[in-house]
């Protein structure tokens, strides 16, 4: 999905407005018989709604031109066939206080924190699933973002509330990212993700969620001798005997399921070209594409 061109409908200078024809290509596709969007704030859904035929949408937004809906503590007003949403991208641009008003302490985009954000949007995108009329559909538009050098993806992290239509790829314009200079390389994030959810069902509602842990390679027995020899020379920071390399490998899963496992790091050691014998009983390891060996 791709729109290099945002087109006349909305309020221009409204930062984060999506292309009104995103939303104008999702009606003319589903084409509903009654259309709801949620964070309206720039006036792009109205419009075209109006522009084709859609007299009785209904448009929410906090700001107050379109009410002071609360996301998170008010009710949809009445139940539809299609919902569009586009998120705020966290606190990537902040509304209340900047964009309109005083800043508003249910202002999705001054969430505190990444976590307490997913947190809200999960309860307003679940408010807004069981509006829905049966075959009903929900289109969320949201992005990735970056903070600190780490990044985010938002589609990724929320929940999937709803069976899952589409997850459609649009091509992002004219976002701040794309004029800034930033030091060493650095991908810009141009895209956004459109996922659209389908109500099958009255009661049962199908919601999958991402989860997030850590595993310990140490104690996986799925990690290669090769790769637990790696990690063990860049944890140990130079050439190591073989010694030091038991020492850090022999109370790995792989280890204790190997009774042999002595000679399978020597015999790891001898078949692979990063590992090069310094002295007798001494190795070093060295990145394939590196002059610096460890």
């Amino acid at each position: 999905m791709n729109y290099p061109d945002r087109g006349k409908w909305g309020d221009t200078r409204y930062r984060g407005n999506c292309s009104g024809y995103v939303i104008r290509d999702l009606l003319e596709h589903f084409k509903p018989h009654q259309f709801h969007e949620i964070f309206a704030g720039g006036g792009t859904g109205y419009d075209v709604a109006r522009e084709l035929g859609y007299e009785n949408s209904i448009h929410l937004d906090l700001n107050p031109r379109f009410g002071n809906w609360n996301a998170l503590e008010d009710e949809m007003p009445e139940g539809s066939d299609f919902l569009f949403a586009h998120d705020p991208y966290h606190d990537i641009i902040k509304y209340s206080g900047n964009m309109w008003g005083k800043p508003h302490k249910d202002d999705l985009s001054r969430c505190p924190s990444y976590e307490d954000f997913l947190r809200k949007i999960n309860h307003v995108h679940a408010k807004m699933y069981a509006s829905l009329r049966k075959g009903g559909r929900m289109a969320i538009l949201t992005g990735d973002i970056r903070r600190k050098g780490e990044y985010f993806s938002i589609a990724r992290d929320m929940a999937l509330i709803g069976k899952l239509d589409s997850w459609i790829i649009k091509t992002q314009h004219n976002c701040e990212s794309n004029r800034k200079q930033y030091a060493g390389s650095f991908i810009p994030i141009v895209h956004e993700h459109l996922l659209i959810f389908r109500k099958d069902d009255l009661w049962f509602v199908p919601i999958k969620i991402n989860q997030n842990f850590q595993q310990d390679l140490r104690e996986s027995l799925k990690v290669t001798w090769r790769d637990l020899i790696q990690a063990t020379f860049e944890q140990i920071g130079r050439a190591a005997s073989l010694k030091e390399l038991y020492e850090v490998i022999e109370n790995t899963a792989r280890a204790k399921k190997n009774q042999h496992w002595h000679e399978k790091i020597r015999q790891t050691l001898q078949i692979n070209e990063e590992f090069s014998s310094v002295s007798r009983g001494v190795w070093r390891y060295t990145p394939k594409g590196k002059s610096l060996a460890i």
